[in-house]
């Protein structure tokens, strides 16, 4: 079984500074491993993420940071103690820090997350 680390290939080092222009689309179509996370931009105190992924990652929680996720394009569950959330393109759905979730793309799926610069992306 593969571990976390070498089944998810998750930056933290930002690709984009101020002023500079973002082809989402380009980033997207080049990405070509299964499950790729790519900090794209701070803005403040949070960092916007792209994420092209396929499959499942694991039941995680983030102590101190609230999570957005935006899907770009195909389909995203969130699953939570209690119940799944379905995302489509261009639905959005925020988890609250302490709350425990995991995602799952069911096909390849683009989604933007919106979250503390301090994250830890694999969860605390």
């Amino acid at each position: 079984m593969m571990d976390n680390d070498s089944k998810y290939s998750i930056s933290t080092d930002v690709e984009f500074g101020p002023l500079e222009l973002i082809d989402i689309p380009g980033i997207i179509d080049a990405c070509e491993k299964q499950w790729q996370n790519l900090p794209l931009s701070n803005v403040n105190d949070c960092v916007i993420r792209l994420g092209v992924i396929e499959g499942d990652f694991h039941w995680h929680k983030h102590d101190r940071e609230d999570e957005f996720f935006y899907v770009v394009s195909g389909s995203l569950l969130i699953d939570l103690e209690d119940k799944t959330v379905e995302l489509n393109s261009r639905q959005g759905f925020m988890v609250p820090r302490g709350i425990k979730h995991r995602t799952r793309a069911p096909e390849r799926t683009a989604i933007l997350m919106v979250e503390g610069s301090t994250v830890k992306p694999t969860g605390d």
